[in-house]
């Protein structure tokens, strides 16, 4: 256990912000954390009106993420902040991240983790040169019953991998809704502030990320059709991906965000020459397991059958539903307990550093980048490129 909470900082997630409220309930779940300043908005009478909201202290409500960088930097540890957690919209990624490595802050970032690949990279380099950590928000790694699927494949329970299937349906943009209002709807679907993708950059890198991580390979080439399927939109909004892996496996990616009357649908299944798995999202807490030669199995998240890494990934006994807050939270633990290891100069052991790092923004940046790139071409299959 850590000798004491860590203090955050924020950078985004003021009043009226979905996600920033997400991150405060995940950071705050097992009492690892607390929020000890923040920069909520780029509106400064905003920003300190939402830390006001907060219960934070005025000095401790920042009119710019600048100041707070700034300010906090100049504090000893253990009275300023140890962390920041960004979790703003995509254009506006890059510049705090950069200045908080810059400022010895460890940062956990929204995805995808900049508005370009080449940005991510500089990212990458300054992580490196720092020392310092950085934690990908790719909540549905977070999952128990994800962490069992991974683990089984890595101890070759279902033999070399053939096959990786993964799919993402939303319904939430199937009408123009950017233009009723929808503020949600305005920033993703705009390129100054989206980036090159909407849909593949929204959920097209969680399929991507998730894809890998349970598999344990890396895509090395891929086949795009992408898609602006409702008429006046400027970013893609359905995308088809066919995929190969470095182990030469082959996949398919489906990510759309116009799937009439779908919720959030996540599901992969991965065949290996033995037996494969099946896991929904909505069902998280339930992993499927088939044999050829044997009835399928199912596992239940809260078990003692189950995994080390997916025992360390859940709170409460079988038969009581976790999911996405959990999930969520499950990142800021494995990320704050590696932290607190830091800090007290101890090894952190290999359950704890199970949390997405640069390296997988990287490689979503890559996967974003290469897939318009697919998308626009006629050549068939693109070499998977960072």
């Amino acid at each position: 256990m850590a000798m004491r909470k860590l203090k955050m900082g924020m950078i985004g997630g003021g009043k009226n912000a979905f996600i920033g409220a997400i991150h405060r309930i995940a950071a705050n779940m097992d009492g690892l954390i607390e929020l000890h300043c923040g920069a909520f908005s780029s509106n400064p009478e905003t920003s300190k009106a939402s830390g006001r909201d907060l219960f934070l202290t005025d000095s401790k409500c920042y009119g710019s993420y600048q100041e707070m960088l700034v300010t906090e930097s100049k504090l000893p540890l253990g009275e300023r902040m140890d962390f920041v957690s960004i979790v703003t919209p995509n254009f506006a990624h890059f510049a705090p991240a950069m200045m908080a490595l810059e400022h010895g802050f460890h940062v956990m970032i929204d995805k995808p983790m900049t508005l370009s690949l080449d940005e991510a990279k500089q990212i990458q380099q300054r992580v490196k040169e720092t020392g310092l950590i950085l934690c990908l928000s790719h909540t549905y790694s977070g999952y128990p019953m994800v962490k069992q699927a991974r683990k089984m494949v890595a101890d070759n329970q279902f033999g070399k991998i053939r096959k990786v299937m993964v799919e993402y349906p939303q319904g939430w943009l199937s009408t123009l809704t950017e233009k009723d209002g929808n503020k949600q709807a305005a920033w993703r679907t705009d390129p100054e502030k989206s980036g090159i993708s909407g849909c593949m950059g929204d959920i097209g890198t969680h399929a991507a990320q998730l894809a890998e991580y349970i598999s344990g390979l890396q895509i090395t080439k891929l086949c795009a059709d992408i898609n602006i399927v409702v008429e006046g939109r400027k970013l893609d909004d359905d995308g088809n991906v066919l995929l190969k892996f470095d182990n030469g496996a082959n996949g398919i990616l489906v990510a759309s965000q116009i799937a009439s009357g779908e919720e959030n649908s996540l599901k992969i299944k991965v065949y290996g020459e033995k037996g494969g798995l099946e896991w929904h999202q909505m069902e998280p807490n339930t992993l499927l397991v088939k044999w050829p030669d044997a009835p399928a199995q199912i596992y239940r998240a809260g078990n003692g059958y189950l995994s080390s890494s997916a025992q360390f990934n859940s709170r409460t006994p079988s038969g009581h539903p976790e999911g996405y807050l959990e999930a969520f939270a499950n990142l800021y633990k494995n990320f704050a307990l590696t932290l607190s290891a830091k800090l007290e100069g101890k090894e952190p052991t290999e359950e704890m550093l199970d949390f997405p790092t640069v390296e997988d923004g990287v490689r979503g940046m890559a996967f974003i980048e290469n897939v318009i790139a697919s998308g626009k071409s006629d050549q068939k299959w693109f070499d998977f490129k960072i």
